[in-house]
């Protein structure tokens, strides 16, 4: 007794299925290989190409008067802004005679704190000794720039010292002559005044003699600034390798071409839903994978897989002819050439028992263009196959591509097998096929799936596949008797599934 399970309610399909990202991306490694190879020769002939300009580096010691222990950088960022302006420039440019242009001069060369009082000047130009003469020209200029900013300061400090001095000198000179104008008394009151005054006179003339000194110390400015803002690191020319370079900039366009393929290959796949696994396939014909075909030949041992797995499909694809009177089609999508090779085959091994005709339906020279080989079976066309004799066995060869002639299919065959080749029609369109087929009364027998991913490990089978394939049909294909006459069969009906329970039963 045959029996089938409820069909249980589809659960919800996720919006991005990363089993299927992954295979349609590893489908597409020609793409994403092809990029990164592209990124790789791009960077090496980068590279050769564009070689970097002459280039001269010298490192500078800045001493700052606000040096703190705890400065996140900042003071050497100012510096760094500061090497990058047009004083600077325009000096180093005038120390070297030159005409060029300051804003020109500056996109040469650039600045960097390498820490809180290290400054690293790196200089282009047209030649090594160009480039030294400028990073020379460069770094005198900053430290003469950064000196005289140290004098000024200090000259400033050293006017406000002096200006406070002479006011403490206009008070002292007050004191001295509150001192001369006192009378001599021996009262209590003004001895305590004379002392006070006294006080203050001693205190305004060491306060002056303080700010004398401080204002003599800063005139001269920070002795230990000046001194400390040196070139320690002579300008000299960078040495540039070539082949360091080239593997350099050749990893980076590799790393990018790589990310790019992978990018670009894993969009492209979920725009386009182009079935890769066996169980989207067979979901969306509406039929099982009977076999895989791979789409190239590799090596000698693969060879003989393949053809094993070709022979397997021709004795089965002979058996189902031979066991039905109605004829058999094989309608390819995206595989016109394993379609035709399968054909003939079949043609081949059903000669045995009589006279085999293929019926060619494909858009393109596939079969009509081959060359014959002696034993092959005959090759008509499409507007020829009711010239044929009723006797003669007829495998039809069709396409069910985009601009299919659907209403020509039955004329092909009452039967059919679909040769679909992975991740060549998309998902709509497989149901289009499927309900194409199904209006023209076509039952699909199976569908061999050509260049199948080698690592899909899921299901292609349908455990309902009979009675979607025979959708809208009454019997199944006629069968002959031991006495050679033919013989209806019954779809058999499926028995009513037993309740568990009286819940089931209500």
């Amino acid at each position: 007794m045959t029996t089938s399970t409820t069909s249980e309610a589809p659960t919800a399909a996720p919006l991005l299925d990363l089993h299927v990202l992954v295979v349609a991306v590893r489908r597409r490694r020609r793409l994403w290989g092809s990029l990164a190879l592209l990124g790789l020769l791009a960077g090496v002939a980068l590279a050769v190409l564009l070689p970097p300009p002459p280039t001269a580096v010298t490192k500078l010691l800045v001493a700052h008067q606000e040096d703190q222990p705890n400065d996140p950088g900042t003071l050497i960022r100012t510096d760094v802004a500061l090497l990058q302006t047009t004083r600077i420039g325009g000096k180093a440019l005038k120390s070297l005679n030159s005409t060029e242009e300051p804003e020109e001069f500056m996109k040469d060369y650039e600045g960097v704190g390498l820490t809180n009082n290290v400054l690293q000047i790196n200089v282009t130009g047209d030649s090594d000794a160009e480039a030294v003469a400028r990073a020379q020209a460069l770094a005198d200029a900053f430290i003469a720039d950064h000196v005289r900013r140290i004098k000024e300061a200090a000259n400033s400090e050293a006017k406000a010292l002096l200006d406070q001095r002479d006011r403490l000198r206009a008070e002292l000179t007050q004191v001295n002559k509150s001192i001369g104008d006192r009378t001599p008394t021996s009262g209590p009151k003004t001895s305590a005044d004379m002392e006070s005054l006294f006080a203050r006179r001693a205190e305004l003339t060491s306060r002056i003699a303080d700010f004398d000194q401080r204002a003599t110390e800063a005139r001269i400015g920070a002795p230990h600034l000046i001194a400390g803002t040196q070139i320690v690191d002579a300008p000299r020319p960078v040495r540039h390798s070539l082949a360091k370079a080239a593997a350099t900039d050749a990893a980076i366009g590799l790393a990018l071409g790589l990310a790019l393929g992978l990018a670009v290959a894993a969009v492209t796949a979920v725009v386009a839903d182009r079935p890769v696994l066996r169980r989207e396939i067979a979901a969306n014909l509406g039929a099982s994978v009977i076999a895989e075909l791979p789409l190239r030949s590799g090596g000698l041992w693969r060879r003989r897989r393949i053809r094993a797995a070709r022979e397997r499909l021709t004795a089965s694809l002979a058996r189902t002819v031979r066991g039905s009177a109605e004829p058999l089609s094989l309608l390819e999508l995206g595989c016109a050439r394993s379609t035709s090779a399968i054909a003939l085959d079949l043609a081949r091994a059903l000669a045995a028992d009589g006279p085999v005709a293929v019926i060619d339906g494909l858009p393109g020279p596939h079969l009509a263009d081959r060359r014959p080989k002696p034993g092959d079976p005959t090759v008509v066309g499409g507007e020829r196959a009711a010239s044929l004799s009723p006797q003669e066995r007829r495998v039809g060869v069709g396409s069910v591509a985009p601009g299919a002639a659907w209403t020509d299919l039955q004329y092909l065959g009452t039967r059919t097998v679909l040769v679909v080749r992975a991740g060549h029609g998309s998902a709509a369109w497989l149901h289009t096929v499927a309900r194409q087929l199904a209006d023209q009364h076509i039952p699909v027998i199976g569908v061999v799936l050509i260049d199948p991913d080698p690592r899909d490990r899921t299901d292609g089978t349908l455990w309902d596949g009979l009675q979607t394939a025979l959708r809208g049909r009454n019997e199944r294909p006629a069968r002959q008797d031991m006495a050679g006459r033919r013989l209806a069969e019954r779809v058999p009906k499926w028995a009513a599934r037993v309740p568990d329970n009286d819940q089931e039963v209500r």
